[in-house]
């Protein structure tokens, strides 16, 4: 009875083998243009695209080729860098251009009006309702005669927007997907927030912002979902993703001030207006601002993992999205 009966029973496994398989999205992305970008952003020759400098602005038109080379369009008609001014006084100055002497005194240094850049691209949807992915392209530069070349913080999440915008581009999204690779982060955030301040109304109401700020190394395989503390209906479309990476939520609580991330990167521009957050990051590791920030020390296999479940999470996002 048991041999009449096994062929039956393997089939009936095969078949709910095949029913997992349809039920878990594949996503396939550009890997080795992934690979190249957070290579090609962290290179010494970009000089730590320090905000306002020469290598920030080789940054800028390297991610706008890279949205054109696949075929989306720019978020305003004519150019994907969307230019802002930011007015430089006194300590300020100090700020974004570090010198070999902290103490030195900027107290009489004239006002200086220097120019940043978002690059900035979109996928229309269906409807005019908006999901920003957002990371941010800029990082400190050189101090102290070392290049500070931030391949995880956040060449990392700058390199994955125009692979995560490749893989959406002919999915019909139900909500306008825009891809904000925002400037200044380190200095205060002024990509972001120029961003929002100028932002035209008529283009629509923008309902959640996805940030990406380091997601390319952890030695636990984990990443962090920031905010569904703050928007707890955010959870559940991700809660069961099935990934390599190991999903945790976490971070967001403002009871518990140095572990809270909800100001630690762009994301906090939109908390701050009132529109929904899910941040994906890393913890802090060794290499944390410091010049030691490589493309050598980054975990490409985890890199790549955490951007298929990052586009999972989107695609989850844009679907179910609703309060």
């Amino acid at each position: 009875m048991k041999t009449k009966f096994l062929p039956l029973f393997l089939f009936a496994i095969a078949l709910l083998g095949c029913s997992v398989k349809k039920n878990k999205q594949v996503v396939n992305l550009d890997k080795r243009e992934l690979i190249k970008g957070i290579r090609t952003l962290s290179h010494d020759s970009l000089e730590g695209r320090n905000f306002a400098s020469e290598g920030n602005k080789k940054g800028q038109l390297y991610l706008a080729n890279r949205f054109r080379s696949y075929g989306i369009q720019p978020l305003f008609e004519g150019d994907y860098i969307q230019s802002f001014p930011e007015l430089l006084q006194g300590q300020a100055r100090q700020r974004i251009f570090p010198v070999e002497n902290p103490a030195e005194d900027f107290s009489n240094v004239p006002d200086t009006l220097v120019y940043g850049g978002n690059v900035l691209a979109v996928i229309q949807g269906i409807s005019t309702d908006m999901i920003v992915i957002s990371a941010h392209h800029d990082h400190l530069g050189i101090q102290n005669g070392e290049i500070y070349n931030g391949a995880d913080d956040d060449a990392s999440g700058a390199a994955a927007l125009p692979v995560i915008a490749h893989y959406f581009k002919d999915k019909k999204p139900k909500h306008t997907l825009i891809f904000a690779e925002f400037d200044a982060e380190e200095k205060g955030s002024y990509g972001a927030k120029y961003f929002l301040n100028n932002f035209p109304e008529a283009m629509g109401s923008i309902k959640l912002n996805v940030n990406l700020d380091m997601v390319s190394r952890n030695d636990k395989q984990e990443l962090y979902a920031c905010g569904t503390s703050h928007y707890p209906y955010l959870k559940a479309p991700i809660e069961n993703l099935i990934s390599p990476v190991k999903l945790i939520f976490g971070h967001d609580d403002p009871a518990n001030e140095a572990e809270d991330w909800t100001g630690s990167s762009d994301h906090r521009i939109f908390h701050n207006k009132g529109i929904p957050f899910v941040y994906f990051g890393v913890e802090d590791h060794e290499d944390y601002h410091t010049p030691r920030d490589d493309f050598e020390h980054i975990d490409q296999v985890f890199y790549i993992d955490a951007v298929k479940l990052i586009i999972e999470a989107i695609d989850r996002y844009d679907k179910n999205l609703s309060e």
